[in-house]
């Protein structure tokens, strides 16, 4: 079972609070991602529940039992590190076997579990090559595998891909996936990329400067941002913020659209602007309109096939139904 709560969990650095006092829960069986951007005291949270880093205050309960003062070795984790952390000496048999060997298991049980976790992640083939034989999406597989022998109540994941090239990235998320849909036990991933978090995640908890912003589904997060920190963070392009009368109009500090969520025509629409760069990307293209008389750049999302270039003249006309509104502190209001 894998099943952690945080209470009243605080971490400082001399006067420095890096993690003000948070709680959280987190259920046997999910995929949670702590995203945020960088400094927002997401890796810290996770070494802390992996007993990594010490507690200034709260507590970490593992199943009902509170762990503070065990051990990292001792709380049943297993963490997978973006710089991997395999011994290349060793063959990756050795690797995977590593804290088998070092907790005492039999030989027979140790061949049995590495056998399973290198068909799981297609590693067979490699178990007597060393780590720099092998790529990084290999060596990544191959740190994943030495955790999944641990039969751990939760694994502990620290930016996993952020080695990795763009294609190997997409892999590897889909086969992390995939490894949670067969094992169904609980994940904790860090990342700073919200694209991770919106694929990978079933709750996605949001941090800025330490302090959760919004707890939810990837769906909930993007419908509903409790936020406009949320709001412009999660979505890819982010979402369209500006304030002055277009907001007044709407009973709002500030109104938010996201760029899918406007037509856009060469002839009419209720705003007008000029387009600086149009990215094509294939299927999506998306253009950013300078001169609306809102705000000093506009991302709108059209179809691939859409004819825009530089200097073009584009109406937009934003979806009234997705329009997000906040109050004067940035929340949300329904």
């Amino acid at each position: 079972m894998g099943r952690i709560v945080l209470k009243d969990v605080k971490k400082s650095f001399g006067e420095t609070n890096v993690i003000p006092p948070l709680n959280l829960e987190i259920d046997d069986g999910e995929f949670v991602v702590f995203v945020g951007p960088s400094g927002c005291g997401k890796s810290t949270l996770l070494r802390m529940i992996a007993g990594l880093e010490d507690l200034t205050a709260g507590d970490v309960e593992i199943d009902g039992n509170v762990v503070t003062e065990v051990p990292p070795s001792k709380r049943g984790l297993a963490m997978v590190f973006q710089s991997y952390a395999l011994y290349p000496h060793m063959t990756v048999r050795k690797n995977i076997a590593f804290p088998m060997r070092m907790a005492g298991i039999d030989e027979e049980t140790q061949k049995a579990k590495i056998e399973a976790a290198a068909t799981s992640l297609n590693l067979t083939d490699y178990l007597d090559r060393k780590p720099g034989q092998l790529s990084g999406g290999q060596r990544q597989r191959v740190a994943i595998g030495r955790a999944i022998v641990r039969e751990p109540a939760a694994f502990l994941f620290d930016e996993p891909l952020s080695n990795l090239d763009a294609a190997l990235r997409v892999g590897m998320r889909l086969e992390i996936m995939e490894l949670h849909e067969k094992l169904k036990t609980t994940m904790i991933y860090v990342t700073h990329d919200q694209v991770e978090a919106m694929t990978m995640a079933d709750k996605i908890v949001v941090l800025q400067a330490g302090v959760i912003e919004q707890v939810g589904s990837p769906l909930d997060l993007y419908h509903a941002p409790r936020n406009k920190f949320v709001a412009g963070f999660i979505g890819s392009p982010k979402m369209n913020l500006f304030e002055g009368e277009e907001a007044t109009k709407r009973n709002a500090h500030t109104i938010g659209i996201r760029p899918e969520h406007m037509t856009v025509s060469k002839t009419e629409g209720l705003w007008e602007g000029t387009v600086g760069v149009a990215e094509h990307l294939g299927s999506d293209t998306f253009l950013h309109i300078h001169e609306t008389g809102l705000m000093d750049m506009m991302t709108v999302r059209v179809n691939g096939d859409f004819a825009a270039r530089h200097g073009d003249k584009i109406f937009l006309t934003p979806d009234e139904n997705q329009i997000h509104r906040f109050d004067a502190e940035g929340m949300r209001i329904e």
